[in-house]
This record gives structure tokens, sequence and C-alpha cells, in this order.
């Protein structure tokens, strides 16, 4: 695993010309990684809406360039100087910056901080990546429920942005721990594989995305993971039952909340922000072992399909425009 600092290896390098991301491949050693502790054998990374934002330049994800983007990595230590880690070790790494401020996961060895790695145990760096950001961050909104106290018997649990990657991994994982879950998708030919996942019920999301106005709603949910924001996120903020809880963790539709204080302060209703770049470690591995523990692996391969490092340019706006289904995985190795 140690091998040789001096052998050459592919990355995936965005440049910048004008306003506009240049993606190419380039062949660069150990000595052109960025500083850390601990370099990775990365075998394999994924494709996340965020991926998308910044290989297309659609937001200013990248925050300097040249950089090797890629937000999440799975992989075996080659090298450590990391008392926590020995040649050989799997690993998963997911945000701190990755892809955006240091080298990402879209190159065969990165160079990062130990502090920044979790171990992996049973989950193989395949199924991390399968899982990825997006599954992560579905495990820290399922944590967040939780501890707000949304409880399986109480009522149904929404989630918005149903059959991408965080809703994906969201609905499978609500359902396995015993909610009742609903989804909102936009896509209503995936019904049958939202269900497959283990939604009971499968709506239209123009009945959330649309400006109604309406601060208050009929009670529907008791829980809800938004992956959407803007009039979405107003709207079911509108429609939580008494004591509800909403983990919201995405913008697909805009970063504006077009709502007003009366869901919180007639409704008791908690809207709970989840961030998984700079999540403690305590609670990464937390989610991580929880993820271990709980993921149906079969559902995880039916929502996983597997694409070559060279097609990302070319799949990066198929998610921004909504038209990815569940989880894509990287092979790098």
């Amino acid at each position: 695993m140690s091998g040789d600092a001096n052998e050459r290896f592919q990355a995936l390098l965005l440049t910048k010309e004008g306003d506009a991301p240049k993606a190419g491949f380039v062949t660069i050693g150990e000595s052109d990684l960025m500083d850390g502790d601990v370099v990775v054998d990365v075998s394999h990374s994924s494709m996340n809406y965020k991926d998308g934002l910044a290989l297309t330049g659609a937001a200013p994800v990248v925050r300097r360039y040249p950089m090797i983007p890629g937000i999440d990595l799975a992989g075996h230590v080659r090298s450590s100087s990391h008392p926590d880690f020995k040649p050989g070790d799997a690993v998963v790494l997911n945000g701190y910056g990755l892809g955006e401020t240091h080298y990402g996961g879209y190159a065969q060895r990165a160079r990062v901080k130990g502090d920044w790695l979790v171990p992996l145990e049973n989950i193989t760096p395949f199924e991390a990546m399968a899982l990825g950001t997006a599954g992560y961050t579905a495990m820290l909104c399922v944590m967040a429920l939780e501890r707000h106290l949304v409880h399986q018997t109480v009522g149904q649990v929404l989630v918005t942005g149903a059959a991408g990657g965080v809703g994906s991994v969201a609905v499978s994982l609500l359902a396995d721990l015993g909610y009742r879950v609903v989804a909102s998708t936009g896509r209503p030919e995936e019904a049958e594989y939202l269900k497959s996942l283990g939604a009971e019920e499968v709506i239209d999301r123009r009945e959330l995305s649309e400006p109604t106005g309406k601060p208050l709603a009929k009670e529907r949910w008791c829980g809800a993971i938004d992956t959407v924001g803007s009039h979405t996120l107003a709207n079911v903020l509108a429609q939580m039952r008494y004591g509800g809880c909403v983990a919201a963790c995405g913008l697909a539709q805009g970063s504006d909340l077009p709502t007003t204080v009366l869901p919180f302060i007639l409704r008791s209703v908690t809207l709970a922000g989840v961030d998984s770049v700079q999540a403690p470690m305590a609670l990464r591995r937390e989610a991580w072992l929880r993820l271990d523990q709980l993921i149906d692996r079969g559902k995880l391969k039916r929502m996983t399909r597997t694409v070559k490092l060279e097609d990302v340019t070319a799949l990066a706006p198929e998610f921004l425009a909504g038209k990815v289904k569940g989880r894509v995985v990287v092979e790098i190795g």
C-alpha cells in the first residue's frame, strides 16, 4: 500500500476560463497535492448535486482554482503520519471543503488531514460512495428528526426531492425504521422506484412547490426532510402538525424561504438545519455507524449506478436539471 511517492497518477482538474470552469485530465504526482498528513489511494468517489454545480460553474462552489473536484472520496490509506491511521485502512471523507478549497475525490490519490477521515469497518469503499455525501446527509437528517422526538407512530413523514440522492436514501432509511413515508417528486414515472424503497405514498411536487401565500395550512406531516428549499419548504412548514420538525438540507428550488413565524409560534414547529460539510467528527462517526447498521444493501444497489471518471462532466448538467435518479458512484482507482 505504501508504494512509490514519485509515482504519477491521473486527476480531473478544473481551471477557470473567464467565468466558466474548464475540466481536463492531467497527470500529477504526490508533490502536486495539497497539505495533509494522510495520503489515500482513492478507489471511488460519487456525484452529488453540489458536484454538478462545481463542474458546470452554475454556482460558486469552487473557491480556488485550479481545483480537483469531487466533494467526497473513499479508498485505502497509502501512507500516514497521523496516529489514528496506518497503510491499508479503509476510510471515507465527506465535506471539509473537499473539492471546494481542498483538492477533492476526482483523482486516483488524495492528501488530506487525518482529522477529516472516518474509518470504515463493515462498509466497503464502494458502498461508502453509493451512500456518499447524499446518504450521509440523509442519515444526519433522520438523526435530527429523532432528536426532536418525531416518533414512528405519530403520523406521516414527508421527503421532498425524493427521487434524488439524499431523498432516495432518506426514504429507505425512514421506511426501514418504521416511519410512514410520503415521497414528493417531480418525476411521476419514478413512483414505483420510490415505493420499492419503502414510500407508502408518492405525491406530485406541484402540491408543494407553488407560491400559496398561506403561512398556515391543514396539518399533514409530523416530520419532514426537505432537500428543496424556497416555496416548497415554506409550504411544508405551513402543513406541519403541532410539535413537528423539518430537517432542511438543500436548496434545489432556491435559497429563499418565503414564510412567516406562525408555524413556529402557533404550532411549535422546529426547523432543524442540517450541514454535512463541517459537522463535528462525533456526529459523523455516529452517522456512518448508523448507516452501517441500518442501510438495506439490496435497496442501496437498486438506487445506485456506476460511471467512469471521464463521464462526470457530461453527467453534471443532468443533475442540475433534476434528471438523475438515486445515487451515482464514480470509479476512480
